[in-house]
């Protein structure tokens, strides 16, 4: 699953594939091909401000898809963007819209489980951190403290 999540696009294709979106957007009709090619190529840029106008791309492909399986591939890479840019609880909700479509997805499953352990390690980091600082103010407010013990004492 990281290999997909962490998947970066060559910055040639996505120009290859944006200047075709660009093209067929001029001519006023963008295809679901072509809407779909170039939203994924965002969502695997190295910029999350691309990551966020591929989802929105994929968003509005999903509003207007007429079947299931289009619904569930649309879903799901809108959930792998939502990991890219670090919004588990969004793509979490994504991935259960998928097992909504079809119950027994396994890549569905395989999501929600890489998501669920990324929520666990990064909220153990944030403990981490927030506990690090903790102990860092505290020993800067013990050692203050010592510090006008001492002083006081002296004097």
């Amino acid at each position: 699953m990281d290999t997909i999540v962490k998947e970066n696009i060559d910055p040639k294709d996505l120009k290859s594939f944006e200047a075709l979106y660009i093209e067929q957007q001029r001519r006023g009709y963008v295809s679901e091909k072509t809407q779909f090619d170039y939203a994924w190529c965002l969502v695997r840029s190295r910029y999350i401000s691309d990551m966020h106008k591929g989802i929105e791309l994929l968003k509005d492909l999903l509003h207007s898809a007429k079947d299931d399986l289009s619904k569930r591939d649309y879903l799901y890479y809108i959930a792998i963007g939502f990991v890219r840019i670090k919004e588990y609880e969004s793509a979490l909700e994504y991935t259960e819209a998928i097992q909504k479509i079809e119950p027994e997805n396994k890549q569905a499953r395989e999501l929600q489980s890489y998501i669920k352990q990324k929520l666990k390690s990064d909220g153990l980091i944030g403990m981490a951190i927030v506990g690090g600082a903790a102990l860092a103010v505290g020993g800067i407010i013990g050692a203050t403290v010592a510090a006008m013990r001492k002083k006081k004492s002296n004097q």
